[in-house]
């Protein structure tokens, strides 16, 4: 895996442990779902499109280079999501 892949998954596991705990949430919980939506997220990018993808640019370093970086930001896009969606839950429960 690639540096900036593993530097996001650490990052979006202290994101969503800090935001859970604002939030008066369990932060292990946040913190392991967040991580493993980035992850097979992360994997699913990286099965499918950039082995699909990986032969027109195998040639050329730059567009391996970019290519390979995909399925971070996807993975971080993904991420982006799901925080929305447990912050959306909490605050539903939180009117109940």
């Amino acid at each position: 895996m690639l540096l900036l892949a593993k530097l996001s998954g650490i990052a979006i596991l202290i994101w969503f442990f800090l935001t859970a705990k604002e939030h008066g949430e369990q932060p292990v919980k946040w913190a392991v779902i967040g991580v493993m939506g980035y992850w097979i997220t992360w994997w699913v990018v990286k099965l499918s499109v950039v082995n699909l993808l990986s032969g027109l640019v195998a040639k050329s370093a730059t567009g391996t280079f970019l290519l390979t970086q995909i399925p971070a930001i996807v993975g971080i896009f993904a991420a982006f999501l799901i925080r929305k969606k447990l912050l959306a839950d909490a605050a539903a429960a939180q009117k109940n």
